[in-house]
């Protein structure tokens, strides 16, 4: 039984809780907060995009710790489950990994790639796992399209296009604080930059134009370079969505044999699936696939249990720190190139 630790109880704090319930093989032993209200388990207030609001949580049989140091000395904790703001991840997690913890550290792994670099190092130096959560994968109609790139049942990709876009988030006013969180460019693109480098791979160039609001690049309209001139992925993502449509992802592929597509959207507070994961053939017909839950706390249960089984000794590319490196690479990349006006290239070494 693998011992989970949460260290910050916000928004993404309890979505990790509410998802360890339906963990095999793992469970939360102990969390660690600095508000008494919350690790007395009184919940309330706490509100994200999705999921149930906050409640009243029973934790009896957690271990509850104020300080992250007494965490870290809790022998019933195996793995650091990290639901911190962005700023503190690369301190949090060296200080985790020197402790001789695993680590999973939900997305960015880093505002900086420095700071990324200083994370991988720490969990190679100590001989411990180093995992980020971009949940993303995890998701059936993504994990979907994944296997339908990779496995080319349908034939090569052949273009690509995927967006994410949000209203400016009440519940998270620092969203657009680059200092912070690095902007919706890094906070809320970041999903897609890895996404598409664990599908597609890891492009050469990216090319982007973007919005900008208040210093921080709120929105990105990038089209990602590759080595083969008949494979053109693009991706619009940002936060300047009006409110009556606080949020909404998809994509589109385009295949020799089948175009998939897949669009959900929260419309006027009222979740919306606009278009089912479907795949339209070029006979005429389509097909629409039967996928596993749909609810996003079921894909951060599938994420914990593939943390868990990583600290068993399971190798975890949808978790893994270096290409979660390479998605803070390609972000950062792609705020350059709006800022300049010039492709930017992702250095093979990256």
């Amino acid at each position: 039984m693998v011992g989970i630790g949460i260290v910050g109880i916000g928004f993404m704090g309890m979505i990790h809780y509410l998802a360890s319930r339906g963990l095999k093989g793992a469970r939360v032993t102990a969390i660690c907060t600095r508000d008494p209200k919350r690790l007395a388990g009184d919940w309330t207030g706490i509100q994200g995009n999705f999921g149930p609001p906050g409640t009243v949580m029973d934790l009896s049989g957690v271990n509850r710790h104020r300080e992250l140091d007494a965490l870290l000395a809790d022998p019933a904790v195996d793995l650091v489950d990290l639901c911190v703001p962005s700023d503190a991840h690369a301190k949090l997690a060296v200080k985790a990994l020197e402790a001789g913890k695993h680590v999973l550290v939900e997305k960015p792994i880093a505002l900086t790639v420095a700071e990324a670099d200083r994370m991988i190092a720490a969990g190679e130096h100590a001989g411990r796992r180093l995992m980020v959560g971009h949940v993303l994968p995890f998701f059936p109609e993504f994990a979907f399209a994944r296997d339908a790139v990779q496995s080319g049942r349908y034939g090569p990709l052949r273009s690509a296009h995927f967006k994410r876009v949000i209203a400016r988030p009440e519940w998270s006013t620092a969203i657009a604080d680059t200092s912070k969180t690095g902007g919706p460019a890094l906070d809320l693109h970041i999903h897609d930059t890895h996404f598409i480098a664990l599908a597609c791979g890891v492009p050469r160039a990216v090319q982007s134009q973007g919005v900008s609001e208040k210093g921080a690049v709120a929105y990105l309209a990038t089209q990602y370079l590759y080595d083969d001139p008949n494979r053109a992925i693009t991706c619009n993502s940002g936060a300047t969505s009006a409110s009556a449509r606080p949020f909404t992802h998809g994509f589109e592929l385009g295949f020799d044999a089948v175009t998939i597509a897949y669009e959900f959207a929260s419309v006027a507070g009222e979740g919306r699936l606009m278009m089912p994961l479907t795949l339209m053939k070029n006979d005429g017909s389509i097909e629409t696939p039967t996928l596993g839950s749909g609810d996003p706390i079921d894909a951060f249960t599938l994420e914990l249990e593939e943390a868990a089984a990583a600290v068993n000794g399971h190798e975890s590319e949808r978790l893994s720190g270096a290409l979660a490196r390479l998605a803070l690479v390609t972000c950062l990349a792609e705020i350059e190139s709006a800022q300049r006006g010039c492709a930017i290239p992702i250095p093979a070494s990256a």
